[in-house]
């Protein structure tokens, strides 16, 4: 039940972080595709299931002054990490921002590695330019996040020696399973909501013991608190984490740390449970954490707590977009309208109503827990999506521009947790994303994949390039 370690990459902003970050990683963290009320900054990534690593340059509050905000990040990720990377652009000089930043990091007592990174470029500058940072030689280690040069060769084999890492060998599609001790399968859950919102509460009822301090007070868990459960002959560990507020209302030290480790366990996570208070109105923090949560692709619950204090005449599950109704309208009634209408796109994921105080429905969550993991490790034949593609586009063809129109072709999965959906065609750069949604709605119709988001690409089969370059060569060629 050991937790991830945290490696924080620091530095300023022109260094190349994210770029590393995307290459570490192996996909393009920074520019996932975002839609109305799923936007986040994509900062953090477990790499190889054996660390997780931190982008500082999301971390800002823009609403800051831009130095204190560079400064406030890197004091936030040295304070949780324990291992640091300090990136600079090796094209570049080190300037009085940049010792700053050093003198920061080595005054934490912490592994400390100097990343001179661009250094494929022929500007790239010795490292004797950098030893006044007072960074062991042997700590020093060249990098390009365009290339891949130094990443996985050397930087990636540092981090495992520093950290006492032994790094899991690649499996097949089974590398994606978690394993505990004994090698059997392990889902993770994650509870996630804002401060006070029975987190804890929960996470001893489910626990069956007082594992975690409740309290009244915000702010009373800091870090992630964990414990494994069998249900079923399925082992679950549950992850506590720290309640977390918008950035203004955040205090500074402790609880800026304890915002880093949740985001880092819903990346941890395979499933999240995102709890709100059924006594209080869900905020726009409570759809940023959803948005969170998916743009990570993990599964998702909505856990309305606290149900012993409402009237619970209506049925305790549903989902947002097929709610039972009834003629009495209740308060649980008005509350689940509110959250199909605020939480739209999530129509896909189950809503539990429980009680951590009398523990109604509470181990409800572990069944939706192992069918939501089910739904996640699902693939779909080939043959079944292109039936639905083609049904899709016959009975509403995409739109287009003028004469040119999209050109859906076929469909693959080609992977799961999440399950990823790639649709080739041409003209795609056309497609709406209002049809995009269309084509999720019909897969989800066959396939619900309750709990779980999917991801789709599209990709334009073009073998010789647009009609217009093929055109003025045949011009050219009868001259």
């Amino acid at each position: 039940m050991k937790k991830l370690p945290i490696v924080a990459l620091i530095g300023q902003t022109n260094a190349g972080k994210s770029s590393l970050l995307n290459r570490m990683a192996h996909k393009n963290i920074a520019i996932v595709a975002r839609e109305a009320g799923t936007t986040r900054d994509n900062v953090i990534a477990t790499i190889d299931n054996c660390f997780t690593l931190i982008d500082t340059a999301g971390l800002k509050n823009p609403e800051d002054d831009f130095e204190a905000s560079i400064q406030d990040q890197i004091e936030d990720a040295i304070e949780v990490a324990d291992l640091i990377l300090f990136t600079v652009d090796s094209t570049k000089y080190p300037d009085f921002r940049d010792l700053d930043i050093a003198r920061s990091a080595l005054r934490s007592k912490k592994p400390v590695f100097l990343i001179l990174n661009k250094s494929d470029l022929k500007e790239s500058l010795d490292n004797f330019e950098y030893l006044k940072f007072g960074i062991k030689e042997n700590n020093i280690h060249r990098t390009s996040a365009t290339t891949g040069f130094g990443v996985n060769n050397n930087l990636k084999q540092a981090i495992f020696h520093t950290l006492d890492i032994k790094p899991k060998e690649e499996t097949t599609e089974d590398s994606k399973v978690n394993l505990d001790e004994n090698g059997n399968p392990l889902i993770k859950l994650a509870l996630i909501g804002r401060p006070n919102v029975g987190k804890s509460s929960l996470f001893n009822r489910l626990a069956q013991k007082q594992q975690a301090i409740v309290s009244s007070k915000q702010g009373t868990t800091r870090d992630i608190n964990r414990i494994r459960v069998k249900f079923k002959g399925q082992t679950i560990e549950i992850l506590d984490t720290a309640g977390l507020r918008k950035p203004g209302k955040r205090e500074v030290g402790i609880e800026k740390f304890s915002a880093i480790r949740t985001l880092a366990a819903i990346e941890e996570a395979d499933i999240c449970a995102l709890l709100i208070d059924s006594k209080e109105p869900h905020s726009k923090l409570d759809q940023s954490l959803a948005g969170q949560i998916i743009e990570a692709g993990k599964g998702i619950i909505m856990v309305l707590t606290k149900a012993d204090l409402l009237d619970n005449s209506t049925p305790v599950t549903s989902t947002l977009s097929d709610k039972t109704k009834t003629a009495d309208y209740t308060e649980i009634d008005h509350i689940l309208n509110h959250l199909e209408r605020d939480f739209n796109f999530l129509s896909f994921a189950p809503v539990l109503i429980t009680s951590s105080e009398t523990g109604k429905n509470v181990t409800k969550l572990f069944e939706l827990v192992t069918e939501i993991d089910l739904a996640r490790h699902t693939e779909v034949k080939t043959s079944e999506l292109n039936k639905i593609l083609n049904e899709a586009t016959v009975s509403h063809p995409p739109a287009g521009l003028k004469n040119t129109h999209p050109k859906l072709k076929y469909i693959i999965q080609t992977d799961t947790c999440p399950p990823w959906f790639v649709i080739h065609g041409r003209e795609m750069e056309l497609l709406h994303w209002s049809y995009k949604r269309y084509l999720e709605r019909r897969i989800r119709e066959v396939y619900p994949f309750v709990g779980t988001p999917i991801m789709f690409s599209f990709h334009n089969d073009r073998a010789a390039g647009p009609r217009k370059y093929y055109r003025n060569n045949s011009k050219d060629n009868d001259k």
